[in-house]
């Protein structure tokens, strides 16, 4: 197995990761980044394999979990109720208590909404240059979450702050500074969450946080720190991967000079799904072996890591004709940026469909937008998403 060197927070890497991923994948299907002390699997088939195959899973085994320093107790309180890093069987029931709520029914209602938002954000960009990030990306994802959920959107500045804080605990550049604004943001988050879910159990709505509570009082046995953590894994994720996924997919319609409409469902379609596969909002997703394992030539022991490089597998020439190469007119196929096996991503067919209706009414509304600075990746591997994006309209 061959071993590279390669710092996550070099601003090159930062800014075009896609060359040493191809570098990785010329190696094989697994390689080890000295920079994370992990074996990493960068092919679109070994990861494939390794997102389904129920033998590695995201909750750290118990032989693996290190002491949580005090301060950052709070955080890891939160995490321990989260989805996302557990397995059966607490996954599956939250997971399945989730998805009764988060019904592609529901979802589907959400159409006429997002293109309401869509036009009202549109409507009140300002004159100038201004950011297409905060003015639109950000704010879109957000207060469509909230509306799910049954949060106030005045809240939605503060939901984006405080999951901004949040996701820096995953970053590669993460700093004790960090940290501590991580904790303070989770503490804000659950004291939030915690009265706005008291004050839902006496006035139900029709929205995701009731519906829930609901399933708890069914004798679902949903906690109520399960249930505050669920809402705050639904916030952070539901927009998070989002907002970068605008970015994005509007930076690379612009170096690409291309125009999508409303007009042409399936255009948009194909060109949208080929900007999630081409520059995805999440680069690395981690899983652990539960037991000892023989897989893709090497031999596992229960407790190692493995870090999956979803960005990579995207890339692959295996999977793709011309993989490099972003076409628009490329026909769709199952790509690896929301995961894939039971830890799928749930916010999946919401974040699709915000890209598929808000992106063609922009480029619609805004036949003469066009960027005024170049577009710069943030410091948040292993997420991928832009600073800013400048722009001015004609």
């Amino acid at each position: 197995m061959q071993r590279f060197h390669q710092s996550p927070t070099d601003p090159i890497f930062v800014q075009n990761p896609y060359p040493f991923y191809e570098q990785l994948r010329a190696a094989g299907d697994l390689v080890f980044w000295e920079d994370y002390r992990m074996i990493c699997a960068t092919s679109y088939g070994a990861v494939s394999a390794l997102l389904r195959d129920r033998r590695f899973g995201r909750e750290i085994p118990e032989n693996k979990r290190m002491p949580i320093p005090d301060h950052l107790k709070p955080f890891y309180d939160v995490e321990a109720h989260s989805m996302l890093e557990l397995e059966a069987p607490r996954h599956t029931r939250l997971r399945s208590l989730v998805l009764r709520a988060f019904t592609s029914r529901r979802i589907k209602e959400l159409a006429p909404e997002i293109t309401a938002l869509s036009h009202q954000l549109i409507d009140q960009f300002p004159a100038g240059e201004f950011d297409l990030m905060t003015e639109f990306a950000q704010k879109l994802p957000v207060i469509i979450i909230c509306r799910l959920l049954g949060v106030p959107e005045e809240k939605a500045d503060d939901l984006l702050r405080w999951s901004n804080a949040m996701v820096t605990m995953y970053q590669a550049r993460r700093t004790r500074e960090d940290e501590e604004k991580a904790v303070k943001a989770t503490e804000d988050f659950v004291a939030f969450m915690r009265s706005y879910i008291d004050e839902k159990r006496k006035i139900p709505a029709d929205d995701l946080i009731t519906n829930l509570i609901a399933a708890e009082e069914e004798g679902v046995k949903l906690s109520t720190d399960e249930l505050i953590t669920t809402c705050i894994l639904l916030l952070n994720a539901g927009h998070e991967a989002t907002v970068h996924s605008i970015g994005n997919a509007m930076k690379t319609m612009f170096d690409n000079n291309i125009n999508i409409s409303a007009q042409d469902t399936n255009f948009a379609e194909t060109s949208i799904e080929e900007t999630l596969r081409y520059d995805p909002p999440l680069h690395m997703f981690t899983r652990w072996a539960y037991e000892d394992i023989t897989l893709l030539g090497h031999d596992f022991k229960a407790g190692d890591e493995i870090a999956l490089l979803l960005a990579s597998a995207n890339r692959d020439s295996v999977n793709w004709d011309n993989a490099e190469t972003f076409d628009p007119t490329r026909k769709i196929k199952p790509n690896t940026s929301f995961g894939a096996g039971v830890h799928f991503c749930v916010g999946a067919p919401l974040a699709r469909l915000e890209l598929n209706i808000a992106l063609p009414i922009l480029f619609d509304r805004c036949p003469n937008l066009q960027l005024t600075a170049p577009p710069h990746y943030a410091n948040v591997y292993h997420f991928h998403g832009l600073e800013n994006l400048i722009v001015r309209i004609g």
